[in-house]
């Protein structure tokens, strides 16, 4: 099934590894086959991996962008989150990270990402970092 984007003016995706960028007019991009691809919005550098949530998706955002050299970040994505567990007590984000450590064993790093995403909002949730538009006092876990 194909993946259509709809791009933005001047967005930034990072296409099998490339970094794309999408000319000065809203443009549309269909993958007719599988690649791994990520938005702009959806990747985080080094430098701003600064909460154990984000430290985790670095290595999988690296094990999806690229592939081939998984075996190189799966260790770190293990240490991550072996830490996160360690310190997290609700059943359900539990839960979530044992299905985001099955997704990366098999090879489903987007999955995984999706998985993380999840993470990173539970932690904006309880460090109060809410962006705009959520319901404040709202209790995550």
């Amino acid at each position: 099934m194909p993946l259509k984007l709809s791009l933005k003016p001047g967005e930034k995706f990072v296409l099998n590894g490339a970094v794309v960028q999408n000319g000065d007019r809203r443009g549309v991009l269909i993958l007719q086959n599988k690649a791994s691809v990520l938005r702009e919005k959806d990747i985080i550098q080094p430098e701003d991996a600064k909460t154990p949530a984000r430290r985790i998706y670095l290595p999988v955002m690296m094990m999806y962008i690229e592939p081939n050299d998984a075996s190189k970040y799966y260790d770190e994505f293990v240490q991550r989150l072996s830490e996160f567990m360690g310190a997290i007590r609700n059943p359900e984000v539990l839960a979530e990270c044992v299905s985001i450590s099955r997704c990366c064993m098999q090879r489903d790093y987007y999955k995984a990402l999706l998985g993380c995403r999840r993470l990173i909002e539970y932690e904006d949730m309880r460090l109060g970092n809410v962006p705009a538009g959520l319901p404040a006092g709202r209790d995550a876990g």
